[in-house]
């Protein structure tokens, strides 16, 4: 199974849409910040919004094409659409509900499905009540089970967890990564959550001002981003202008030299790492000042500030020289609970190393 779309569309506002990628195998994530143009083409591949030219090809059956004069109605396409906020019909039950979309097909057959999915998402006993009379993630199984009964082809979840708080975002993570276990259909996944992207897709597209600025395997984007917008969209807070100099990468706006294992592009724009590769660690300030230029891209850091989450804390970290306020900061870190209990009484300044399999170079 597998799903092509090439497509354009204009907005009055001066917005333009210009999307081109193929999907298959493992559900694939699409990112990007907000306006990006994410939810714009998970309804362009619906049907529910046309676009002015391209092409849309589910299966070996073409959905659109602006060149051919095909626009299949959206009822016709068995595209699945999860929408961000469920939109559930209220005067419906929850079995009428997860009913909707399959009302043509004879009663029995009808009545066998959406028992199937009542009890693949865990909704018996809710069959006859409203969505009113029900919890959040109680509406978004609903949502999805309607989303699958008519057995589509593709299922486009759009931010399907955005409405939910953070104990039920992780049951229905599970109920849907088990409801995508068992489906066969191409699944394409919108979002702006990276761990959540990450964990379930195999491939990412990285929107920006409605274009794809980089895809491919999660791994590779995660690892070597390969422009500054998709280095940012996939998480990394830390950049660099950067100019090489000498077989080395001189990091201007950090004030330091590194070595970077990754070849510089012919047109060097940044450095980057992000912050949960960054290595801090103490030590007594005789040493580092004594040796911190010994060892590979490692210098002497100081604190500007510190933001304590339940379970990691990031370290807003300044080099060369103590920071004269919490906004005078070179480079963020990302350290455990743990590791935050051995630093934060050690004496300053402390030890940060920038690896050179880390660090990952963009073009200007």
């Amino acid at each position: 199974m597998e799903l092509e779309v090439q497509i354009e569309k204009k907005f009055p506002s001066g917005f333009r849409l210009e999307v081109a990628f193929r999907a298959s195998g493992a559900p694939l994530g699409i990112l990007g910040p907000s306006g990006a143009g994410k939810s714009l083409t998970l309804r362009a591949i619906a049907g529910l919004e046309r676009p002015d030219r391209g092409r849309i090809v589910l299966d070996g059956r073409v959905l659109f094409d602006s060149a051919a004069g095909v626009d299949c109605p959206s009822r016709g396409r068995r595209v699945g659409l999860l929408f961000q906020n469920y939109a559930l019909f209220p005067h419906l039950t929850v079995a009428e509900n997860i009913g909707f979309g399959i009302a043509v097909l004879p009663p029995a057959e009808r009545e066998l499905r959406i028992a199937r999915q009542i009890a693949a998402l865990h909704l018996a006993g809710l069959e006859n009540r409203y969505p009113a009379a029900i919890s959040g993630g109680e509406q978004q199984r609903v949502a999805l089970a309607r989303a699958l009964a008519p057995e589509p082809r593709a299922l486009l979840l759009d931010e399907p967890f955005s409405a939910l708080d953070t104990h039920l975002r992780g049951e229905i993570e599970r109920e849907l990564r088990e409801a995508l276990a068992n489906y066969r259909g191409v699944a394409v996944f919108v979002g702006h959550n990276l761990e959540e992207a990450y964990r379930f897709c195999g491939n990412l597209v990285v929107l920006a001002g409605g274009k794809v600025i980089a895809a491919g395997a999660k791994e590779d984007l995660f690892r070597h981003p390969p422009n500054f917008e998709s280095a940012r969209v996939t998480g990394c807070k830390n950049f660099s202008r950067a100019a090489a100099v000498d077989g080395a990468i001189e990091a201007l706006d950090w004030g330091c030299r590194l070595r970077v294992a990754q070849p510089a592009p012919a047109t060097l724009g940044h450095v980057a790492i992000r912050a949960h590769h960054v290595r801090v660690r103490a030590a007594v300030e005789r040493d580092v000042l004594a040796d911190a230029g010994a060892a590979e891209n490692t210098f002497p850091c100081w604190l500007a500030a510190a933001m304590v989450a339940p379970f990691r804390v990031t370290l807003y970290l300044r080099l060369h020289a103590p920071a004269s306020g919490a906004a005078d900061y070179h480079l963020q870190a990302e350290v455990t609970k743990d590791q935050w209990e051995t630093l934060k009484d050690a004496p300053q300044p402390w030890r940060i190393e920038l690896a050179a399999d880390k660090l990952f170079l963009q073009p200007d």
